[in-house]
């Protein structure tokens, strides 16, 4: 089945919004495909629909100076930092076509993350009772690479997934990530050694390259990767 993938480039985060919620519309009335978007975001800070801002360790008056939003939006989990040199992807896809149910999707998202990694010869996987993507996730210092949210309506998913390409890891100094005051952050740039870590819209466009391609073949195999065990969740938090 077509999977349609658009790259939007660095885009505020209000704009790609509005675009998931025009896309769900048209997804669930049949008039389009499934379509994948990609893109950064300049930096922002989002809640899901049921966070405790309390994680959010900046002041209003601090993300202010900095220019940073904070948003609440519909999806699962906790605060979350988006911003340059971090893939966002946004699956538009009705599920019920694809014969694919919620916990198989979010292994499919999971496991995409993990061989986009593992292209840049990054080995991550899961985590138990943790969505996302983890570096050593079962050893002494687990290390968070790919966070995940989602909501589905009307049948179609909407939100996503943000991989830590070239982030700017100090940016997440501002929250406890996922709420969880002492969780490590890392990136691909970072545990692949790249001597030049910083944010680049190139390397964010390269991986979302990768990203789109598994990510089409494993919601082809019914969200199933078997070398790589991923975890399940009914409603995936950051």
């Amino acid at each position: 089945m077509e999977l349609v993938v658009e790259w939007l480039g660095r885009i505020d985060y209000r704009a790609a919004w509005a675009r998931q919620h025009a896309l769900v519309a048209s997804r669930a009335a049949g008039e389009v495909p499934d379509t994948l978007l990609v893109m950064e975001h300049p930096p922002v800070l989002t809640l899901g629909r049921q966070a405790d801002a309390g994680f959010v360790r900046a002041s209003q008056a601090e993300l202010a100076a900095r220019g940073i939003e904070l948003i609440r939006v519909e999806r699962g989990g906790e605060v979350t930092y988006h911003g340059p040199g971090q893939l966002v992807a946004y699956p538009i896809v009705r599920l019920a076509d694809r014969g694919i149910l919620l916990r198989p999707f979010v292994r499919a998202l999971e496991a995409a993350m993990a061989e986009t990694c593992a292209a840049y010869g990054v080995a991550s996987g899961r985590r138990d009772g943790h969505p996302g993507c983890w570096v050593d996730p079962n050893g002494p210092a687990p290390r968070k690479v790919g966070a995940l949210g989602i909501r589905v309506e009307r049948g179609v998913s909407y939100h996503g997934i943000a991989l830590n390409v070239t982030t700017d890891l100090e940016a997440f100094e501002l929250i406890d990530p996922c709420g969880m005051p002492d969780v490590i952050v890392t990136s691909i740039a970072t545990e692949a050694g790249w001597p030049d870590p910083s944010p680049t819209t190139a390397s964010v466009r390269e991986a979302a390259d990768r990203f789109a391609r598994i990510l089409a073949t494993t919601l082809e195999t019914g969200g199933d990767l078997p070398a790589r065990p991923i975890p399940t969740a009914a409603l995936a938090g950051s």
